[in-house]
């Protein structure tokens, strides 16, 4: 009789608890994976093989638990409509959209199916959620916003008693122009200075940084296609000046700035491979959140630093995400 009551009591407390704690193993039926691409990259390619990595170390196989069906937009939003619209006639588990161009695609075309966007910078402005909180709706996922007030914060680990901060950028370019007010602004607001220099081709670059010699703590790189163009000529200048050299982005730590704050295809991949793996389990999209990296990893080249005059702090090393030698 107590083992019938105790019975009883595990069952309805499991019936209470929901899905969402058990075993994605335990469900009866293989799972539908639909992933979109607008264009193929190695950003799209480290999502797909982190979400997969999620997945695996959940216990699940691909072709048992559950199985992926992908398409490749080649770039076009048009064909991106046509795609989404032909794989939801499947009505899969779970939609995954790799870019906002594949999110707007998907939602355009269901209401009920659960969507998960992955690397939307504003899904709120794409008009795929009415707020960052829970929505409400079908559609969830993983923005990669990454304000610039945490590049703030990555200056003053990296060179903290910096007080004036160089920053390069095309006065042409109306989006590099907003990044660097907006940078501006945020610096003031933490007790530093910005000195501008502007380069309208890519060969104006090196002697722009030179001409800052002197006259700030280091150099920083925003998002300017100018300056990315000319991001080798850069490094061997601030090597040569013993200018501290960071970057916006993991690439550029690799090209030889000191360091970045960035958020990979990767990050991005397994963070969307979390929220996938509970939809699957249960949880409804519209009681996710959307989710933002709270902690964006930072990046370190130990070569850049040495040949650049910075001293990484063991502290620093420890928390990085990946330290380039």
């Amino acid at each position: 009789m107590n083992l019938i009551f105790f019975s009883r009591c595990v069952t309805t407390l499991l019936l209470y608890l929901g899905v969402g704690f058990l075993p994605l193993a335990a469900f009866a039926q293989t799972k539908s994976l639909v992933i979109l691409t607008l264009e193929e990259s190695e950003d799209t390619d480290q999502m797909r093989a982190s979400i997969r990595e999620v997945l695996r170390a959940a216990g699940l196989q691909e072709g048992r638990q559950y199985k992926v069906q992908s398409a490749d937009a080649q770039g076009s939003p048009e064909t991106a409509s046509k795609q989404a619209l032909e794989l939801m006639r499947g009505k899969p588990d779970v939609i995954l959209a790799l870019s906002q161009p594949s999110a707007q695609a998907a939602a355009a075309h269901t209401t009920t199916m659960p969507i998960v966007f992955v690397g939307v910078t504003d899904p709120v402005e794409a008009g795929l959620v009415p707020s960052w909180g829970p929505s409400g709706t079908n559609i969830t996922g993983i923005s990669d916003v990454l304000p610039l007030s945490r590049r703030v914060t990555l200056i003053r680990q990296i060179v903290p008693a910096a007080k004036r901060v160089g920053v390069i950028y095309n006065a042409t370019d109306a989006s590099s122009l907003a990044q660097v007010r907006e940078f501006q602004t945020l610096l003031g607001e933490a007790g530093l200075v910005m000195v501008e220099a502007t380069a309208t081709r890519p060969i104006d670059v090196a002697s722009a940084a030179r001409s800052m010699v002197g006259k700030v703590d280091l150099i920083y790189t925003l998002q300017d296609a100018t300056v990315l163009k000319a991001y080798a000529q850069l490094v061997v200048t601030a090597n040569q000046t013993r200018l501290p050299l960071l970057a916006s982005d993991v690439a550029h730590v690799r090209q030889g700035a000191v360091a970045a704050m960035d958020i990979t295809g990767r990050d991005l991949g397994l963070a969307a491979g979390r929220i996938t793996l509970r939809v699957l389990r249960g949880v409804k999209p519209g009681t996710i959140p959307i989710e933002v990296m709270q902690k964006p990893p930072v990046y370190l080249n130990a070569q850049a630093a040495q040949r650049q005059g910075v001293v990484l702090s063991d502290a620093l090393l420890k928390s990085a995400s990946q330290v380039l030698k």
